[in-house]
């Protein structure tokens, strides 16, 4: 049985810290972290969406974070500013330019410089693709990802895939989540050791043939070592 070796919040936030000085694109003087029972919280300020989600990608990588709550505003400089129009025409000119995404399957709107992205794909990396496509540009300040995902029928059992694609993952401990299925959507339930995990696990099951739905209970637990 693995034992539970939970880090004080105090060697958390120390961590989290440490882990955001490492990151080029943040800038770590503007960013706070407070640490309660594990679960961490980031304010302050960023200069750009880029900046804020470079933070809260640095908060899960840290083992023994069991929660992130993001609260980090944005506060653009005088140059970053942009126009709507301007970022909405600069969104899809990337989104175009995106080999990943296919033609004419994503809308652009942007409203007071938050980007909403809409339209049907047949896989998440399609989906996630797009969003990692935008939320750099300058002027930016949110995105909002209403991508449908509607896959092509599984021609195996969706169960059976995806608890393959489990065990030979090196990243995660296969026995440790559970897969439960009903049509087209998936539940994940267990737990992991960190984040990177817990995003991991999502990852395979999304690109699983005929997933249409992904419902991620996954715990986030530190666990090492045997009883």
């Amino acid at each position: 049985m693995k034992l539970n070796i939970g880090k004080s919040d105090a060697e958390l936030k120390a961590d989290v810290l440490s882990e955001l000085k490492a990151e080029p694109r943040v800038k770590i003087t503007d960013i706070g972290v407070l640490v309660k029972e594990g679960t961490v919280t980031l304010n302050g300020y960023a200069s750009s969406y880029g900046e804020k989600f470079a933070a809260v990608q640095s908060a899960k990588r840290v083992a023994g974070v069991k929660a992130i709550a993001d609260d980090i505003q944005i506060k653009l400089p005088d140059s970053s500013h942009r126009t709507d129009g301007d970022i909405a025409n600069a969104a899809a000119n990337q989104i175009n330019w995106t080999a990943m995404i296919p033609k004419g399957t994503t809308e652009v709107t942007v409203r007071e410089g938050w980007i909403t992205l809409e339209g049907e794909v047949e896989w998440w990396y399609e989906k996630n693709a797009a969003e990692n496509a935008v939320h750099h540009l300058t002027g930016v300040k949110g995105v909002t990802n209403l991508i449908k995902i509607k896959p092509k029928p599984a021609s195996e059992d969706i169960e059976s895939i995806m608890k393959n694609s489990f065990e030979r993952n090196a990243l995660l401990e296969a026995r440790n989540i559970q897969v439960e299925t009903s049509e087209n959507k998936v539940v994940l339930r267990g737990r992991v050791q960190n984040y990177t995990e817990r995003e991991e696990a999502e990852r395979i099951a999304w690109s699983t043939p005929g997933v249409l739905s992904v419902d991620n209970q996954l715990d986030v637990e530190w666990f090492w070592g045997e009883e």
